[in-house]
């Protein structure tokens, strides 16, 4: 892979991840490309539209997120869940196919940008990253929320949730020579949380402040020791979003706040580009 300049950075958020389609859309129209696409936990879906088509990712995401097949697997991870929204599924089949009906390509290799996604290892407690072979067994292990979505077998292993090690791999992506990274995390690490209300609310909060934790540190870090580097969390105004009464009300709600936002943020920060 050649030296990239500028990486993609695909963070989690369950059905919020619904923003980054917005967020890509706004770095369309601004004419920002990638070099480089990273993803973890939801964001590794993101991640792979983002790298498999550039010129249809955003038309392809929104589609996808519109599906009620990722609303079933990813209702439970998104606050203030009304009570339409199902129990999450056992099984990652459905997601499976529907990962396959829309990306047109089924190795990383095939992919028009260079991608990588990352999954936590249950037996070792380490980072499994994954740059070549099937699409979308590493994109299903590195979106496997736990509790959500069940763990995804490889050589031997159980792979879950990428956000548990990497939460926002923007030091993936210095690490692999990229100088501009744009962070694409939903919702924004500064956002609040609230209180768990139900026993079973209580380890998706504590995986939510573990994940925003690390997040929020691993920008500092790369801030504090790569000055050289620009790194942009793209804002996407999760703070202002009303309740949905609908599931394709919040996809849209998603799509068009972070677009609106983000376009102001990159319109403000030309200069760094």
């Amino acid at each position: 892979m050649a030296r990239p300049e500028i990486a993609f950075v695909f963070g989690g958020g369950g059905l919020l991840g619904a923003h980054a389609a917005g967020m890509l859309r706004a770095l369309n129209e601004a004419g920002v490309k990638a070099d480089l696409v990273i993803g973890s936990s939801v964001g590794a879906i993101s991640g792979a539209f983002a790298a498999a088509d550039p010129a249809m990712a955003v038309e392809r995401l929104d589609r996808f997120w519109r599906a009620g097949i990722v609303r079933r697997a990813y209702s439970s991870a998104a606050p203030g869940r009304p009570p339409w929204w199902p129990a999450a599924p056992r099984s990652n089949s459905g997601l499976r196919r529907l990962l396959r009906a829309f990306l047109p390509v089924r190795r990383i290799e095939e992919l028009a940008v260079p991608y990588r996604c990352v999954a936590s290892c249950v037996e070792t407690a380490s980072a499994r990253w994954f740059a070549r072979g099937e699409l979308a067994p590493a994109v299903l292990a590195s979106a496997a929320v736990p509790g959500l979505l069940p763990p995804v077998e490889a050589g031997g292993e159980h792979l879950v949730d990428g956000g548990l090690v990497e939460a926002l791999p923007v030091r993936e992506a210095v690490r692999l020579g990229a100088r501009t990274v744009y962070a694409l995390h939903a919702p924004r690490i500064e956002r609040g949380l609230t209180p768990p209300v139900r026993p079973g609310e209580t380890a998706l909060v504590a995986y939510e402040i573990a994940r925003r934790h690390r997040a929020a540190a691993e920008v500092a870090e790369v801030g504090a020791a790569r000055p050289d580097v620009a790194v942009h969390v793209l804002p996407c105004d999760v703070g202002h979003a009303a309740p949905p009464s609908h599931y394709r009300d919040l996809v849209s709600g998603c799509v068009e706040r972070a677009y609106h936002a983000s376009s102001a943020y990159l319109a403000e920060h030309e200069h760094a580009r």
